[in-house]
Parts: structure tokens; sequence; C-alpha cells
């Protein structure tokens, strides 16, 4: 059995407690003996024991009276109640008050067997429950870690993103090209884009998900700074409802708002006369989730957006990898872009 089990056994019985002694002694047991319950707790306070054993009825304060106490110590032993054949309630009250088992007690060889085996059970319970809990940190601690870690990547990744960022303005102080300058701004809206999605996740607590109404508005403040703030620029206006998306569902709708946005501030309006663009995120039917994006321009004429493709294609891809596609409202005076996408 290895090392002996330290049994502290609380009964005002003392022929009873020196048979548990001489008993379970036999099988390896260390048995201390207390002949009350204040004896006994004051046992548990000064020393240390694997178990206990506790009677019912008892002078001064019973059992039940006790139990709590010793359940309320630092690092309370598992409790085996004690209790006569005809109190079957008082052994219910036991288990419920934490007790980990009872045992009937009298005086015959199987009471001390049916102790042991009780005390054994748990013993066994309380390893289980202690290997739980060390396996359950362990885990936990697994997980901080590597959402630690996640956050730290998508730290770095930020970086790097702003990183690029700074490079493309840098270069675009070097050239005097005005159709490569504007191909550059677009391609740093991009990346901001994306790396705004990173900024939200290494500062968030859950790293698997976004709440997108608050990354959209986030996201139009940024591309109010980027397309000019200046009077006659159009203004950028959001309504969203809270709710909340994948990580990946977020990059590809971050791309999509800020190529829609971006396409609509160059065509819907003349330069310098304003005018207005309007961002909406709301539930559709069956559990799905919409958005709009739209102005009050002239609309796209021919039915297809204006500009080189390329900004149609990236929205196609971010559209497809959400299972879905923008569609273009013919009814809207203007160019309204809905995309309808799964939760």
């Amino acid at each position: 059995m290895g090392a002996s089990i330290r049994l502290l056994y609380i009964d005002d019985d003392r022929g009873l407690s020196r048979l548990v002694q001489k008993e379970l002694a036999r099988h390896g047991y260390d048995v201390t003996c207390a002949p009350d319950a204040d004896a006994g707790y004051a046992a548990l306070q000064a020393g240390e024991f694997d178990v206990c054993a506790l009677d019912h009825y008892m002078p001064g304060r019973e059992g039940l009276d006790v139990l709590p106490d010793i359940l309320a110590l630092p690092i309370p032993p598992p409790v085996v109640y004690v209790t006569g054949a005809q109190d079957g309630r008082i052994a219910v009250a036991a288990l419920r008050a934490g007790a980990a088992d009872y045992v009937i007690k009298d005086v015959s060889e199987d009471f001390t067997a049916l102790l042991r085996s009780a005390i054994e059970d748990a013993l066994l319970r309380r390893r289980l429950e202690r290997e739980n809990e060390a396996a359950q940190e362990e885990v936990r601690l697994a997980r901080d870690r590597a959402e630690a870690m996640l956050r730290e990547v998508n730290h770095r990744v930020g970086n790097s993103l702003q990183l690029v960022s700074s490079f493309i303005s840098l270069q675009l102080r070097q050239m005097s090209d005005e159709g490569a300058r504007s191909a550059l701004r677009e391609a740093q809206v991009r990346i901001q884009a994306v790396a705004h999605v990173h900024r939200r996740l290494y500062t968030s607590s859950d790293m698997a998900t976004v709440e997108l109404d608050e990354y959209l508005t986030g996201l139009i403040e940024e591309l109010g700074k980027s397309v000019g703030p200046g009077h006659g620029s159009p203004k950028l206006t959001l309504r969203a409802q809270p709710m909340r998306v994948t990580t990946d569902q977020a990059v590809s709708l971050g791309v999509i708002v800020t190529e829609l946005v971006t396409n609509a501030v160059k065509y819907a309006y003349e330069p310098g006369l304003g005018g207005e663009i309007r961002v909406v995120l709301e539930p559709a039917p069956d559990g799905r989730a919409m958005l709009t994006v739209e102005d009050d321009g002239p609309g796209m004429g021919d039915g297809k957006p204006k500009g080189t493709g390329l900004g149609s294609k990236i929205v196609s891809a971010m559209a497809g990898g959400l299972r879905s596609a923008v569609e273009f409202d013919a009814a809207h005076v203007g160019v309204r872009a809905q995309i309808v996408f799964d939760l």
C-alpha cells in the first residue's frame, strides 16, 4: 500500500475507537483517535491527516455540527461519516453536507472492513479529483500560453503590415507618375484594412472572433482619414448592429468595405461637392447578416463598377471566401452594393 494512511477517528466510544485502531493498524494505517468533536477539530488544525472518520452521536457537538468546520479547513481531508443502523436520514444529510461516504456503526469486524473500504474509496476519489484538477490546470496554462503566443504573432503581423504601409508612403514621395501614385495609395488602403483586424486581435481576449460592428467603426474612421477629411470630401457614415464573426470573415469583410468605399469616393460624386457614403450592417433572414455600402451618386451606368477592374476582382474573391457574392441593387438611385453572409 506504500506509506501509511493517516486516519483521524473521532468517536466518544473508547472501545470501538481501540478496535478501529487495532484492526486498521494491521493494514498499515496510522490511526489517531479523538474522543469528541472539539478534540477532533483541534487535531485536524494541528496535524496532517489523509482522511477523517467522524461519528454522529457525541457529547457536546454532534458530527453534523463539526462537519462544516472540518470542510472549511484550508486543505480538508475527505470525511467518512459514521452513523447508526437506523439513522439513514442522518447519513444522507452528512453526504449532502460534503461527507465523502458513510458507514453503518457496529462492533463486529464487518464495521472495520467496511470503514477501510469506504476510506480507500474516498482517498481514491480525492486522488482522481486532484489529478483531474492538475490536468485542467495544465490545459488552462497551455491555452493561456498559446493565446499569448497568438497575440504576439498578431501584434508582429500588425506591425509588419504597418511597416509595409510606411514603405509605400516613402515610395509615394519619390514618384511623380500620378497613375502609379494612385495605385500605391489603393494598395496602402488595402493593407491598412487587414492590419486593422490584427490590431483588434492582439488587444482582444478572444483570438477566434471579432466584434464586427466595433471593427467596422475603427475601419470607417481610418478610411475617412485616408480618403481626405477636408472640405468637399464625401462623408462616411456607419450604422452597424452588434454581431460577432470569425477572424477570416472580418478580414474578407474589411477588404470588401475598403474596396467599395474607396470606389465610391472616387466615382460617386464630383470632386469638392461632398456627398454621403453609407455603410450598414444589419441582420438578414435565417440567422444571416447583410452588409450594404451605398451612395447617392449617378450610379454605374452600364451596370458595372468603374475603375480598372482590380477592385471588382478583389471583392469577388473575398465574397467567394464568405460563400456569397456582392449584389448591386439596380432600383437604387446611385450605387448600392450588398452582401449577405453566414454568421
